[in-house]
């Protein structure tokens, strides 16, 4: 499966099946919450929430690349990424892009 962020491949001819999508919730223990306010205290980056974040992206792109195939697509173009929080500690990410097919 090709992932890219433009609306093309280079050298191929692309049929456009639809939308596809993958998200997820993901947050941090309470542990790390009391460890990770203590942080912004002194400043610096938040290696645990940052960490939360690239596991949630990478699950996010996991379940778009699942939804693609089972349309059949060989790739998925113009793929972005938003995020957003649920609750302190909590944020949703969701990937999302254009699956298609080689002619």
């Amino acid at each position: 499966m090709i992932l890219v962020n433009t609306d093309y491949i280079s050298g191929k001819e692309l049929e456009m099946l639809g939308l596809v999508k993958g998200s997820t919730i993901q947050s941090k223990n309470i542990g790390h919450d009391i460890t990770q306010g203590l942080k912004t205290i002194v400043g610096g980056e938040l290696e645990a929430y940052n960490d939360m974040m690239n596991d949630a992206r990478a699950l996010a792109t996991k379940r778009m690349v699942a939804e693609a195939e089972k349309m059949g697509a060989d790739a998925v173009v113009n793929i972005r990424y938003a995020s957003s929080a649920i609750m302190q500690g909590a944020a949703e990410v969701i990937a999302y892009g254009t699956a298609v097919k080689f002619r």
